[in-house]
């Protein structure tokens, strides 16, 4: 792996001496930092079979180039054709604990800077979060996979959810943010624009408050630093996109069970967010927030044509902190599926990176 990195360095700076660093924290992909003497950057090595869930790799550099541009992601120095490697500029920074997201300023910072991507521009992929987890469900019943709890049941209560808010790709969506995805540097950014596509702005909201357990209390100051108001629709909203983003963990987690040849207990973290799922399903009065969120405009925003590619396997479709190598990748969410001692993750898995 060091050896294609160095080809990849070789490629980009030739002749230029450089110290290659291996990143711990990924899981799908394979992250190294190289110090070039004049600048330090990030070499992405992609995982295999990302296709499976998803990810896109031309709609993540655009993406990442576009946040990059708004100030939010690091920057993309290259793309090696060969490899598909992703150079990015390395961001000195520290890792923010998930306590920190919860509270001010920090908070306000980070909605904020979800403000700004989600206004930085399209991408040719969407990030349909009803389409995904049907796809995921596909993909696992081709490979022979159950799901280790209730899929009927869970997809009985998203088909009410899409009723009355239809998939809406207005902004331009990060759709994976785990903490450890993010730094700070004196500012906010974000990492790991993998799962990055047009999207519903509520989904961005709900995954990052329930990734990063931030509680329903906090649901007044997420839609406060949006949007700028609070009313009952965006609250309903937001509280029946949590559920949307709780199953969609699962199901990721569900096609890892199918394709990783890791040791990582898969079934334990689909199930744990499965029953997350169930406490707020249990803990909200379904019928009421469907009829709330059914009767709130739109988010204005950049307006789909259409045209988009879908993200998911049939289209093709949670890295370090402090070196722009960002979390998913090949791992899962917060609260992380168990490992071997020798490669065990943190008990949260946005803590670690996926």
């Amino acid at each position: 792996m060091g050896d294609l990195v160095s080809d990849v360095v070789e490629r980009l700076r030739p002749g230029q001496p450089a110290v290659v660093e291996p990143l711990t924290g990924g899981i799908t992909n394979a992250n190294f930092k190289v110090n070039l003497g004049a600048e330090q950057v990030v070499v992405r090595v992609p995982g295999n079979n990302t296709e499976v869930l998803g990810i896109d790799r031309a709609s993540e550099v655009a993406a990442n180039r576009a946040a990059a541009a708004v100030g939010i992601a690091p920057e993309v120095v290259a793309v090696d054709e060969e490899t598909g490697c992703i150079v990015t500029r390395f961001l000195e920074g520290r890792p923010i604990p998930m306590a920190e997201l919860a509270t001010e300023p920090t908070l306000g910072a980070v909605i904020a800077a979800l403000v700004r991507v989600h206004g930085a521009g399209s991408v040719e992929t969407e990030f349909n979060h009803f389409e995904v987890i049907r796809t995921y469900h596909d993909e696992a019943q081709r490979r022979g996979v159950p799901e280790p709890f209730d899929y009927d049941q869970v997809s009985a209560v998203l088909a009410r959810i899409e009723a009355v808010r239809p998939f809406r790709p207005s902004v331009l969506g990060h759709n994976d943010l785990l903490n450890a995805n993010m730094l700070h540097d004196g500012s906010i950014r974000i990492l790991d624009w993998e799962y990055a596509g047009m999207a519903d702005p509520f989904f961005d909201l709900a995954n990052f408050s329930v990734n990063n357990e931030l509680g329903s209390e906090h649901d007044d100051s997420v839609i406060r630093h949006y949007f700028g108001t609070v009313d009952e629709s965006k609250l309903a909203t937001l509280a029946l996109m949590k559920l949307v983003s709780e199953v969609r963990e699962a199901m990721w987690a569900v096609v890892q069970i199918a394709i990783s040849e890791l040791e990582v207990d898969f079934v334990a973290y689909a199930n744990e967010r499965y029953e997350r799922f169930e406490v707020l399903l249990a803990a909200m009065e379904l019928g009421r927030l469907l009829v709330q969120a059914a009767t709130g405009p739109p988010k204005a925003g950049l307006a789909s044509n259409g045209s988009k590619k879908p993200v998911g396997p049939q289209a093709r479709r949670r890295e370090p902190v402090g070196s722009n190598s960002g979390s998913r990748t090949t791992s899962p969410p917060t609260n992380r599926p168990k490992m071997p001692t020798s490669t065990r993750l943190p008990s949260s898995i946005s803590e670690a990176g996926r």
